[in-house]
């Protein structure tokens, strides 16, 4: 599979891939490309239970939860106040911070202003408060001489952090149990052509980590994915400096619809508890039925 260019193309190919899965699991299965005509697409299918599988705006913010609430269908994944929650960075940080969990410095500034100056010492990062997938991601290295040029396309108000070295972990909690703990190696950031490219990282299953740190991952990760209010299904994101053992360990974000497409870091790590891709796909079928 080539490339995939968008988070609709990421959606489209998240829906084809759950929709072939469901089917070999014998559901009968109505796929919706969700546009303008939304609403009539899903009264016209009457769908006993809604599979979200749709990325970004409107897809993982509370928007298209809160139609489905409104509607009255069952939905997978989480609903709408866990899922505007996960989707703000700063306030998922408020959060993390309120239940002791450790994150890096951030805050929130105008555009124009990252522009001008820089917002807090180098290195630090520079990201759209409320976007998935690793877009939009700008990293200012140290003794950069001058701030970054944001493209047009960023909003008006970003959010700036320092930068958290180490290695990139990452961990799936399926209801009240964390799945492995998986590094993700890339040659450079593990941005949007990383995620969704072959061949644009290498995912270590489960990661060479010391007892200690893995559990404190899993136990880290379910804690976001109560605090959060996140239902069924979620992926936090992790660094680890080693060199700094236990307090090395700093939470990035939640994601309350990790992809579901061949290069996803959650199908592994299912797969890996014995789960398969079917038998997944399934369980957030019947995860919505029950809620």
């Amino acid at each position: 599979m080539g490339g995939l260019s968008s988070e609709r193309e990421v959606s489209l190919s998240t829906g084809r891939g759950c929709a072939h899965a469901l089917r070999e699991e014998g559901f009968d299965v109505t796929e919706i490309d969700a546009g303008p005509d939304l609403v009539d697409d899903l009264r016209a299918a009457a769908p006993d239970v809604v599979f979200n599988a749709l990325h970004g705006p409107g897809g993982e913010d509370g928007v298209v939860q809160g139609l489905m609430d409104w509607l009255g269908y069952r939905y997978t994944h989480s609903g709408v106040l866990a899922s505007a929650l996960a989707i703000d960075k700063s306030r998922t940080k408020d959060i993390y911070r309120q239940h002791g969990l450790p994150v890096a410095e951030s805050r929130l500034v105008p555009k124009a202003d990252v522009q001008k100056a820089h917002p807090m010492p180098a290195p630090y990062v520079v990201k759209p408060n409320d976007e998935g997938s690793s877009v939009g991601i700008y990293i200012v290295p140290e003794g950069a001489s001058s701030p970054p040029i944001l493209a047009e396309t960023m909003p008006d108000i970003v959010m700036v952090e320092a930068y958290a070295p180490g290695r990139e972990l990452t961990c799936t909690v399926l209801g009240d149990e964390a799945l492995g703990v998986t590094e993700i190696l890339t040659d450079g950031w593990y941005d949007y052509e990383a995620k969704y490219e072959e061949g644009g990282s290498r995912h270590v299953l489960p990661a060479d980590l010391p007892a200690e740190i893995t559990e404190l991952v899993r136990d880290m990760a379910l804690r976001a994915h109560h605090m959060l209010g996140c239902r069924s299904i979620s992926r936090t994101d992790f660094r680890w400096d080693e060199s700094r053992g236990r307090d090395g360990l700093i939470v990035l974000e939640t994601n309350t619809q990790p992809g579901m497409t061949p290069t996803s870091l959650t199908p592994e790590q299912a797969a890996h508890a014995g789960l398969s891709f079917g038998a997944l796909c399934r369980r957030l079928v019947e995860d919505a039925w029950r809620t």
